[in-house]
């Protein structure tokens, strides 16, 4: 499939129906490397949201208690952690929610049983010996209400159905390897059908899952590999379209337009040069994204910044500048698309994984970062302002006063 390359116009921007703006309060939990990801769930059953992050639940709200479920280890942020996903799911049904752990790459894959409020270590059973790639999900492939955990072993792109630890391949053995970046789950056809993503192009779900058969590729290239990626409508022409960042370690986030003849045009969000997005923003090594409605106008925005000394302090691009969280705002408007940039923090960053969930209570979401910084809870007010107030807070495209 070819892909077009295209600038955006520069928009006028149209302010939603009841002008939201989020302002943030940062909760700096620990400045200890624990874990490259964190998420959330009542782990107490208090009808509060909690925070898991490395070997600690976080209780809430105030999140000032940790609770040790497993061996509290430090790791030296020159090195790497054991810890770089976490979800959550009651994985034996027994009424009271779990926590699954992706390790490092290459290695295991383990649940953490929930004593129901009893002290101690929460029991561990690993469920996967080897499992693959940077940039994993924990998402229903098969339609089932379940989520699968979706990755690759032995050069097979995959996912494990959480009920039997089974493994279901999608493709023949190939290029994929422990350490393969950029891979999403999402509907890209339109036929209701949940597909996978990756940075070479798309696989396209077969009509019955019955002896796992093998998915057809679709070839585009979506940028050299880079964090979660998601199909979505994003221009809202009924055809979901692709988000993802171009490379982990390197620079760029984009939209790639998917067209009725089935190709794909990248349009450029934020890249190396600061002239590559209107308002100036840039950062390097965007190595997670999280895709969710940040003001409840219906549209899903972008949450992602950059991933701080994800090899230490000399790899990379710019692994000492600063950490900067954000979140994109889509904008839909007669000339087309924009994504316009509130910047939340620059002292936290990304992990390999960035959560953008609601854990006040207030049903706009709050952001959750565990990484080399530490683990960080971005707690967002949403204030219902006037269009005059809202247009203040909206940022200037670079040149504009």
């Amino acid at each position: 499939m070819k892909i077009l390359a295209a600038v955006l116009p520069v928009l006028l921007l149209a302010a939603p129906e009841d002008h939201v703006v989020r302002t943030w309060k940062k909760i700096k939990v620990t400045d200890k490397f624990y874990a490259e990801g964190a998420n959330v769930g009542d782990f107490n059953k208090d009808g509060k949201m909690d925070v898991v992050a490395g070997p600690y639940w976080i209780e809430g709200p105030d999140f000032t208690k940790m609770h040790a479920y497993t061996e509290e280890k430090a790791h030296d942020p020159n090195a790497y952690s054991k810890n770089f996903f976490a979800y959550t799911y009651d994985i034996n049904k027994d009424g009271w929610t779990d926590i699954l752990i992706y390790g490092f790459p290459g290695e295991d894959v383990s649940w953490y049983e929930n004593p129901k409020g009893e002290p101690g270590p929460w029991k561990r059973t690993k469920v996967i010996d080897k499992f693959d790639n940077e940039s994993p999900q924990f998402v229903d492939v098969n339609g089932d209400g379940v989520p699968d955990v979706v990755g690759s072993t032995e050069g097979k792109l995959g996912y494990w159905t959480i009920s039997d630890w089974k493994f279901h391949p999608i493709s023949p053995k190939s290029h994929y390897q422990r350490f393969t970046h950029g891979l999403g789950i999402g509907d890209v056809n339109g036929d209701g059908k949940m597909d996978f993503l990756e940075a070479g192009g798309w696989w396209e779900q077969p009509k019955s899952l019955e002896g796992d058969p093998e998915w057809v590729m679709h070839k585009v290239k979506f940028g050299q590999g880079g964090a979660q990626m998601y199909a979505y409508d994003v221009n809202g022409d009924g055809l979901n379209d692709v988000i993802t960042s171009i490379q982990a370690h390197g620079w760029g986030i984009s939209w790639f337009e998917q067209q009725k003849d089935g190709t794909f045009t990248e349009h450029v969000i934020i890249g190396k040069n600061l002239e590559d997005n209107k308002y100036g923003v840039r950062f390097s090594q965007p190595h997670a994204i999280d895709l969710v409605d940040m003001d409840g106008d219906g549209l899903k925005d972008i949450v992602s910044g950059k991933r701080y000394w994800a090899h230490g302090p000399k790899g990379d691009q710019e692994p000492n500048a600063p950490a900067v969280l954000y979140w994109f705002k889509l904008v839909r408007g007669k000339d087309g698309v924009d994504w316009v940039p509130f910047k939340i923090d620059d002292d936290s960053g990304i992990g390999v994984q960035v959560l953008a969930a609601d854990v006040n209570g207030d049903k706009y979401p709050d952001v959750i970062v565990g990484n080399k910084k530490g683990i960080f809870i971005h707690i967002g007010e949403a204030s219902k302002v006037s269009k005059e107030e809202y247009e203040k807070q909206l940022p200037k495209a670079a040149g504009k006063n």
